[in-house]
């Protein structure tokens, strides 16, 4: 039974004030205290913090391991936009933890959240790709694979320590996945990566799934969000989910996929037709990544025309990803922010009677 049928990926555009005092755990506060006032007025029924205390979506990550290094000598580019920026975070010994990823966000939420709250980790499969580089990483870790699996445990007892700790919503970010729609990115893989896509594919979902397994499903909802890129209104893949629909519907142990589907870059509906009985789907129909306001009707319309492949009681609404991946944000303001988050309540009430 999905709980909220309006939802939001997590992030949330950063005031000037914390872009420029990021670190400022009093200035934090007191924006985290109005994200989740703003939330409740609105309407929603599923409360984050907007990921305010991080740099970006994977920096919990960063922060809590030694390891890595983190001077930026990789250059990254980004398609729909100009910008260059430097990857960070290449991991240079064997991964040490040092601290919990996530306990101190969610501490304060569960003092001050509303209603149910949604905690938002990355998936590890986000980082051999971004994180190893041949000639310098295989000195700690001889194969992507083999640190890719080392990072489960880390993750794994994350999750758990949430769902024990009364946290009602886990979300898995994976853009990764994505690498899998586009045929430059599977190339990628295979030139640069040295392994067949599909191997690595069947790889991501039983990481993803060793890192969830044994919570509870009645404590909690287990959810991944899947997107294309979402830097500064930026993306680097693009392709329909045909692909990895059948894989990612049918073994993934999730209840709720969070799917991008707010430009033609998404694909199709066609897809879901593979989506099991009791899934829920949330459509990513309201683009972060752009300022102007979708349509109401045109939105409904969209739900409609996705409910002749899932059952609409199966469905839900969101924007496609979070507003501010990283602490830079998105290409909007904050109203036209609070006005797309409006519109998923207001439609999620028009389409099912409740948010």
């Amino acid at each position: 039974m999905n709980r909220y049928r309006a939802d939001h990926v997590g992030s949330l555009l950063r005031p000037p004030e914390l872009r420029e005092a990021p670190g400022d755990v009093q200035t934090q506060n007191k924006f985290i205290l109005d994200v989740l006032r703003r939330q409740k007025d609105l309407g929603f029924n599923i409360f984050t913090d907007g990921e305010l205390r991080r740099r970006g979506f994977m920096t919990d990550f960063y922060d809590s391991v030694d390891g890595l290094d983190m001077d930026g000598s990789i250059a990254r580019a980004w398609q729909g936009g100009t910008a260059t920026d430097r990857l960070t975070g290449l991991v240079v010994e064997r991964i040490k933890q040092k601290k919990r990823l996530t306990q101190h966000e969610a501490d304060f939420l569960k003092q001050h959240a509303p209603g149910d709250i949604k905690m938002t980790l990355p998936t590890p499969n986000q980082f051999p790709a971004i994180a190893y580089k041949k000639g310098l990483s295989d000195r700690a870790y001889p194969t992507y694979s083999e640190f890719l699996w080392d990072l489960v445990p880390l993750f794994k007892s994350e999750i758990e320590a949430l769902v024990k700790e009364g946290v009602r919503y886990i979300q898995i970010d994976a853009p990764r996945y994505s690498y899998y729609v586009d045929p430059k990115w599977r190339q990628y893989i295979r030139d640069e990566m040295d392994v067949d896509p599909e191997a690595a594919l069947d790889e991501a979902i039983r990481v993803d799934n060793a890192c969830l397994a044994h919570v509870s499903r009645d404590a909690a909802t287990l959810a991944i969000h899947l997107c294309r890129g979402n830097n500064q209104s930026r993306w680097y893949a693009e392709g329909g989910y045909d692909p990895i629909a059948e894989k990612l519907f049918n073994q993934l142990n999730v209840d709720t996929f969070l799917l991008e589907y707010d430009s033609e870059r998404a694909g199709t509906f066609e897809p879901l037709r593979l989506v099991p009985r009791g899934k829920t789907i949330v459509l990513g129909l309201i683009s972060s990544k752009i300022p102007q306001l979708e349509a109401q009707e045109a939105v409904i319309r969209r739900i409609e025309e996705a409910s002749r492949y899932v059952p609409l009681e199966s469905l839900a609404l969101s924007p496609q990803c979070g507003f501010a991946s990283t602490i830079k944000g998105n290409l909007l303001t904050e109203d036209e922010q609070w006005r797309k988050l409006e519109l998923v309540v207001d439609t999620a009430r028009k389409v099912w009677g409740t948010a």
